[in-house]
């Protein structure tokens, strides 16, 4: 049973959500079955032939932005030809997925990633290609695979027999106590802060909580890729001088970010767009007290266990408010130890794709 993951950066781990997954998936498949990650070579400066079992494919182009149309679609045509199941992570490069289905006989998962069209990063023409590629890998995929339930209402119901709810496990995170060494590093001058990490892009509403730190006084530390964009380096310029808002760089280093979130008052989560995040729940397995944006995808997360806000004013309020009560840290991660454990969910990939291989033949 030869299997391909298309669509992540690659591994080992060293971006987001989807690579984390399928750093998890050949860490906890790779022995029954035969895996192959296609990996942007443009992130990977030594270029290991296998990782963990897994064999590894790279591809010259940026597996984000733009390129990701042209990174996915020649994964997909080199790795149809030799595996039995293609899981792909992302619609970037569904375009290809007709030409797939009339000439080959693989068998095609696809994980949609929450509504990619619908976010404020992209511009119109983007938005239109996303949307219409989603809908053309939704029809021709053997399975889809959505990471939350509020995804199912944008996905038609005709479709929802072969859509399987498959979320992002979290036990990979670990307490890590306060670094007092990477504090002095990153230039942070306050021990008591709230803490953010996240794509520096419209839809995580980085303004909304820079603009309610700086008017409450209150201290933040927040992780992202500022200079990636002109959103984020006009964000830069506006907010980085303020003595209670520490800006930092992003950190692929596990224990390091761990230091940072594991320590904090309260962990922010604006994002408005996706499904279930996996820095959301990677808060929720360690315990943090939590403050998210009010929209359906992380109160489907969280299960209603956490503050919510959708104004600036809203979380000046619960910044202030005297205290987060016990209960709902407790039962964010009893959510944890139910649903998103990397054993739950790499199980069930694993049946999905036991089940289509055996159609394969």
């Amino acid at each position: 049973m030869r299997v391909a993951i298309i669509g992540s950066v690659g591994v080992p781990a060293k971006y987001g959500g989807f690579e984390t997954l399928a750093d998890k998936l050949v860490e906890h498949l790779a022995e029954q079955i035969e895996l192959t990650v296609y990996c942007s070579g443009l992130q990977y400066s030594k270029r290991l032939k296998t990782y963990k079992g897994a064999k590894l494919e790279y591809i010259d182009f940026s597996a984000n932005g733009i390129q990701s149309v042209i990174y996915d679609s020649l994964s997909i045509k080199r790795a149809v030809k030799e595996h039995d199941v293609l899981l792909i992570l992302g619609v970037a490069g569904m375009f290809y997925m007709p030409w797939i289905k009339l000439f080959n006989k693989s068998k095609i998962i696809l994980h949609i990633d929450g509504m990619e069209w619908k976010r404020d990063k992209w511009k119109w023409f983007a938005k239109i290609y996303l949307k219409y590629s989603e809908k053309l890998g939704i029809f021709f995929a053997d399975k889809v695979i959505a990471d939350n339930a509020a995804i199912l209402k944008n996905v038609p119901k005709r479709y929802h027999k072969k859509t399987e709810l498959i979320a992002y496990g979290a036990d990979h995170v670990q307490f890590e106590s306060m670094n007092k060494k990477l504090f002095r590093r990153l230039e942070i001058p306050f021990d008591e802060y709230s803490f953010s990490v996240c794509r520096i892009v419209p839809e995580n509403n980085i303004k909304t909580i820079l603009q309610a730190f700086k008017e409450s006084k209150e201290n933040l530390v927040i992780v992202g890729n500022w200079y990636d964009s002109n959103y984020g380096i006009d964000i830069w310029r506006e907010f980085h001088q303020l003595e209670n808002i520490a800006l930092i760089h992003p950190i692929y280093n596990q224990k390091e970010l761990d230091s940072l979130r594991c320590n904090c008052s309260y962990y922010i989560h604006g994002h408005s767009a996706g499904g279930t995040n996996p820095s959301l729940v990677e808060a929720m397995a360690l315990g943090l007290k939590i403050i998210a944006f009010d929209v359906d995808f992380n109160r489907v997360t969280l299960a209603n266990n956490a503050w919510f806000f959708s104004t600036q004013k809203e979380l000046i309020q619960l910044l202030a408010k005297p205290e987060y009560p016990k209960q709902l840290i407790m039962d964010a991660e009893q959510m944890v130890d139910s649903n998103y454990k990397w054993e739950i969910v790499t199980s069930k990939y694993a049946h999905l794709i036991e089940t289509l291989a055996l159609r394969a033949y």
